[in-house]
């Protein structure tokens, strides 16, 4: 230890401009804009992987905003992301599908509380949405189940893939320069002292130094705040169970089945997914454990319970599997973005589910917080062409269906995974790619092997033996 108390630190020589802490979607998309500048960036992530923690366990849904709380920062950056996600997602080939969503009421108190929310929408500057008739309900879903009263349309929501979304950033980020750190654990901070100098950032593959640090940590971001000397939230990671129905059930859902929202959340969706398949949840439970990624019982017996009042004619359908996420849920209402100027820190937190859509907007409003700062923040005069991902979405053809590029490479034409028609060409791609997967998870990210009705018990030893090959 040093006189002072905190741990003995040798620094490396070169100090970074920015390490950003946290490769999920925010910390990528903030990572990628500051790299759009003339600042050098370190990217840091406590996983092995991008994406791998709160971002790859969520509905997936690319929202309008129409919900939000009118004039709040949560507000006005989901519109704004809504905008900038939807134009990225056509230039880089983020799998959009432009579905539409129905709010359903099924009790007087839900049909009562629609003018509100269609007032709410109209307070978030989206105009779009419409109060329905019961049987305009049944007319655009015929498979709901009985007693739905009213519904609200809302147009504009849409699918979008959560882990191309990630992937995407991240790469267009590494390309333009930034220095990414998987598996490097925060395990302490030493910040500048006095308003001078630069803070340490340590991890379990090394030291950072760096002359402004972003915390973009997510479920980690209040114990990281705190390295700063603050008290000022925490962080409950709240467990959402979600199950994913065969591909067979897909004309059951055209678009995103949404209940009214209460205080505990947005309730839960039936909504058909970018893979194929229809998605039923979240549960909402809070835990104290921010590594209880698992299912429960409990929670299968609840989506159970709801999800037959709302589409019984789905559950007789397979359920071909059942995963968990934990959203970051703080003790705030709004998102909690704030600059230390002194010891030049940046917190971004308390962003929730929401930050799918917003991560963009996030970013954009970060460089305009720090526009009067010491950052050099002048865009760049040239800047690398922005990556184009691998289709892993069913709304336009992936490989195997493409006669043209199997007979330039007839890779595409092998079939490794028979479920989700995964080739041999698309796992090459991803062993290939700027940021290569680590584990068979994040191949599975990467091209959906493994995800189908068999969940690797078919492909998996072949898929793994093609990933150590490639190590």
């Amino acid at each position: 230890m040093d006189p002072e108390g905190g741990p003995i630190v040798n620094a490396p020589a070169e100090i970074r401009d920015v390490a950003v802490i946290g490769a999920g979607i925010v910390g990528c998309a903030i990572a990628r804009a500051l790299a759009g500048t003339g600042v050098t960036v370190t990217l840091v992530e406590g996983r092995d992987d991008v994406g791998d923690g709160t971002s790859k366990a969520n509905t997936a849904l690319l929202h309008t905003g129409f919900d939000a709380t009118p004039g709040t920062l949560e507000s006005r950056l989901v519109a704004r992301g809504y905008d900038l996600l939807g134009e990225y997602a056509e230039q880089v080939g983020i799998p959009v599908e432009r579905t539409g969503a129905l709010l359903v009421a099924w009790t007087d108190e839900e049909r009562d509380a629609l003018p509100a929310l269609l007032d709410k929408a109209k307070g978030n500057g989206y105009d779009a949405c419409e109060i329905v008739s019961y049987d305009e309900v049944y007319r655009r879903v015929p498979e709901l189940g009985p007693g739905a009263l009213a519904g609200l349309t809302v147009p504009g929501e849409a699918i979008i893939c959560t882990w191309t979304t990630n992937l995407a950033l991240a790469t267009d980020a590494v390309q333009r320069g930034v220095e990414l750190r998987r598996g490097a654990m925060v395990t302490a901070v030493v910040p500048r002292r006095d308003g001078v100098g630069h803070t340490t950032v340590v991890t379990t593959s090394g030291q950072i130094n760096a002359r402004w640090v972003v915390n973009a940590a997510g479920l980690g971001s209040d114990h990281l705040d705190a390295e700063f000397g603050y008290s000022r939230f925490t962080v409950t990671p709240r467990r959402g169970e979600l199950l994913v129905f065969d591909k067979l059930t897909r004309p059951m859902v055209p678009c995103i089945v949404l209940a009214v929202p209460s205080s505990r959340g947005k309730g839960v969706l039936v909504s058909p997914t970018i893979y194929g398949n229809v998605m039923v949840g979240p549960t909402s439970e809070n835990l104290t454990d921010r590594t209880a990624t698992g299912t429960s019982a409990e929670g299968f017996e609840f989506l159970l319970g709801k999800g037959r009042a709302l589409m019984p004619t789905l559950f007789d359908e397979e359920v071909t599997a059942t995963y968990a996420g934990l959203r970051a849920a703080i003790d705030h209402d709004d998102y909690l973005i704030d600059v230390d100027r002194d010891q030049q820190y940046v917190l971004v937190g308390g962003i929730r589910s929401t930050g799918l859509t917003a991560g963009m907007a996030v970013a954009e409003h970060l460089l305009q917080q720090l526009a009067d700062t010491n950052l050099d923040l002048t865009p760049r005069a040239t800047l690398p062409p922005a990556p184009r991902m691998p289709n892993i979405g069913e709304a336009t053809a992936r490989p195997y269906q493409d006669a043209a590029r199997i007979s330039s490479d007839p890779e595409y034409g092998r079939i490794v995974c028979f479920c989700e028609r995964v080739t041999a060409g698309e796992i090459r791609d991803a062993f290939a790619s700027v940021i290569p997967p680590h584990d068979l998870d994040g191949l599975r990210r990467r091209t959906r092997v493994m995800n189908g009705r068999c969940q690797g018990f078919y492909c998996g030893a072949h898929t793994a033996s093609l990933l150590e090959a490639a190590r």
